[in-house]
Parts: structure tokens; C-alpha cells; sequence
């Protein structure tokens, strides 16, 4: 018996949103992810992740910590219009980041090619597509304030990576989709997900490229646990690539 299957018999994801929808947030695999993104002109991946190697060093850590590189970028979304604002500060409350927030932040500009490039454009359209079915009539906003965090979370023998050094937190935003670009020599940093009264509902490992988490910021909290080297005596990184979406 013929054990292949065409295209037009394997099965689909099933549409995301639907477990967010249920519990406030979601995990996605990366083969589900790649079928999603596909529908938004996915494309160019290994020239994309690259530009990770392209990051600043955050140098607004009030841990002193010099384990994470990023840049910043803000766009305005409107279904498939995705226009990119002036580069401007990242600024979170006090409230909501207690550790780093309460001043604006101004990051390297994420490069323009990786603004306009075919895995950006995709990402940011598939979470749109996801969260505004799923945003009340009454609240949707004409158009979204979207912003897109490249992140490096570095470690050592000498030094643990902390992916969220704040603990486990909301970002003041409404929506959050989070995505797995690489995965170096490391262990641990297993997502954590607690509901409002902070207690642990769910936990899950970005292990793959693409693998990735959706959140309801508004319903729970989620962090991420210390980055460790598998190897001590080699270079440990993490990168993701953060999309929130706020009204």
C-alpha cells in the first residue's frame, strides 16, 4: 500500500485562535505555524533569521545584565495594510514592568529589509488575522498600534540568560504572538503561563524555528524561565521575534 499523501489529502492546521479564544493563550508548532504563514507570502526565512546576528545590546537592564539584544519597530495595521510608523521609544508603565519600565526606551530600529521583509509582513498580517476576529466589535480599533521586538537572550557558564528578567508579567498591550527564530546550544527557558490570580495554568518549551505562542495579555501572565548552555563551554543563545498589538 502506497503510504504517501498528496497535498491535497493531508490534513490542515487547525485555525489558530480557537484554544486562545478558550484559555488565553496558545501553542503553536512550527509545521502548524509555517502552513499559517504560507497564506501571507511566507518566504526567505534563512535571510530573515539572519539578521539576528545584526542586534544592539540592550543597554537598559536595571539588573545590570548585558545577556540580551534587540530592536525595535512600531507599525500601524489595518488587515492587510501594515504601514510602518517613525521610529519612536518602547515605554512600558511601571506597573507593568516593574524592573525596566516607567521611561522611554529608544532601541536600534529594526533594519528596513527586515521590516519589509516577506516573514515580517507575513507574521505581522497572520496576527491580525488571529486577533481581531477575536477582539470585541465595539473594540476594535480602526487601526492597530503594532510592535515587533527582535530579541537575543545570551548565555554562559558565568552568566544565565533571563528572557524575561521581570518575571512573569503582562506587556500592557492587548495581543501578543511570540515566535521561535533559533535555539542555540540551550536548555531550559520554558514559557510559563499563570491566570490572573497568578496561578500556573500552562507551560510549554519554543524548541523549533517558528514554533510559537499567542497571548491574551489581558486574561494571564506569562514569562520564561533562565536560559542555560547545554554546553558550558559553548555560546548559548535564544532568539525570538516578540509582536504585540494594542489598541
Amino acid at each position: 500500500m502506497n503510504a504517501s499523501v498528496n497535498q491535497a489529502q493531508r490534513p490542515h492546521a487547525p485555525r489558530p485562535g480557537l484554544v486562545l479564544a478558550r484559555q488565553g493563550f496558545e501553542f503553536i508548532p512550527a509545521a502548524a505555524m509555517r502552513e499559517h504563514l504560507a497564506r501571507y507570502g511566507f518566504g526567505g526565512w534563512d535571510s530573515f533569521a539572519a539578521s539576528w546576528d545584526d542586534l544592539g545590546v540592550d543597554r537598559y537592564m536595571a539588573d545590570g545584565g548585558r545577556y540580551r539584544r534587540r530592536r525595535h519597530a512600531a507599525f500601524s495595521v489595518n488587515g492587510r495594510t501594515v504601514v510602518r510608523k517613525p521610529h519612536q521609544p518602547h515605554y512600558q508603565s511601571r506597573d507593568t514592568n516593574p524592573l525596566n519600565g516607567g521611561i522611554q526606551r529608544w532601541f536600534e530600529p529594526v533594519r528596513d529589509d527586515i521590516g519589509a521583509h516577506p516573514v515580517m509582513q507575513a507574521a505581522v498580517q497572520l496576527g491580525w488575522a488571529i486577533f481581531e476576529p477575536l477582539t470585541p466589535a465595539e473594540r476594535r480599533p480602526e487601526a492597530w498600534h503594532v510592535e515587533v521586538h527582535q530579541f537575543r537572550i545570551e548565555a554562559s557558564a558565568q552568566q544565565h540568560g533571563l528572557p524575561t528578567p521581570e518575571g512573569e508579567h503582562r506587556d500592557g498591550v492587548d495581543w501578543v504572538l511570540i515566535l521561535l527564530v533559533a535555539r542555540i546550544n540551550a536548555r531550559n527557558a520554558t514559557t510559563r503561563i499563570l491566570d490572573a490570580s497568578r496561578h500556573g495554568v500552562g507551560s510549554f518549551t519554543l524548541e523549533q524555528p517558528l514554533d510559537a505562542a499567542l497571548v491574551d495579555d489581558g486574561r494571564v501572565y506569562h514569562g520564561v524561565t533562565p536560559l542555560l548552555p547545554a554546553d558550558p563551554g559553548l555560546p548559548a543563545y535564544r532568539d525570538v521575534l516578540v509582536i504585540t498589538f494594542r489598541r
